[in-house]
């Protein structure tokens, strides 16, 4: 697995699909964001936390569709599949190099972006954590998508619409617990019940993968 994703990463690095075009989108977004609703500092500071996963959350989609189909199309994905490494190896691989070159550098660029947007310095801990936890999770999900929508040719917006409703539990948790911590409540039982449901995500979502790779591999 770890020669599968280290060539994902180099590949997305040297591309600039997912790391370079997903910080962009997240910049300016969170840049367009006072443009929208006005400089109240206080306004801003409150919608903060859901902006700032929303745009996490969508910075993420925008690379969901290479996971799987570029492999597809100059016959690499059939090589692989046919490797010594299970299909359930191949997409927990897949999953964590699109978390290493999106989810991490979003994590990372988070706390900068919410200093933008006035985040109370109470949630900068918490906005980190639960980013870090939670994009994992649209990772796993996200690849998923990728390989039910595999066989599809472009199948991004299919892929979204697969995808969306999914995201939901974990941008609610994950927007909640930075929340609470900026209004000054406990939000460790938020910020685990987000790391249960990425636990969760992470040890079923690539055999659910495997069998719809096997399905259109076909």
């Amino acid at each position: 697995m770890l020669p599968l994703i280290k060539r994902d990463i180099t590949l997305a690095l040297r591309s600039g699909g997912g790391f370079g075009l997903a910080l962009a989108f997240f910049l300016i977004l969170i840049l367009f964001v006072p443009f929208g609703v006005g400089p109240d500092r206080v306004l801003l500071a409150t919608i903060a936390p859901g902006i700032l996963w929303i745009g996490a959350l969508l910075s993420c989609l925008l690379s969901l569709d290479r996971i799987f189909q570029l492999d597809a199309e100059d016959g690499t994905l059939d090589a692989l599949a046919t490797a010594p490494i299970p299909l359930t190896g191949l997409a927990t691989a897949k999953a964590a190099a699109h978390w290493i070159t999106t989810g991490l550098p979003l994590t990372v660029a988070s706390a900068p972006l919410g200093y933008l947007l006035g985040l109370p310095s109470t949630g900068y801990l918490w906005l980190i954590a639960s980013l870090a936890i939670g994009t994992l999770s649209l990772s796993f999900l996200g690849m998923f998508g990728a390989a039910v929508t595999v066989g599809i040719k472009r199948g991004g917006l299919l892929l979204s619409l697969l995808v969306l409703p999914l995201y939901i539990p974990t941008l609610i948790l994950g927007a909640q617990t930075v929340t609470r911590a900026i209004n000054g409540d406990n939000p460790t039982a938020t910020l685990a019940f987000l790391a249960g449901l990425t636990l969760l995500t992470v040890a079923l979502i690539p055999f659910a993968a495997s069998m719809a790779l096997r399905a259109n591999l076909r």
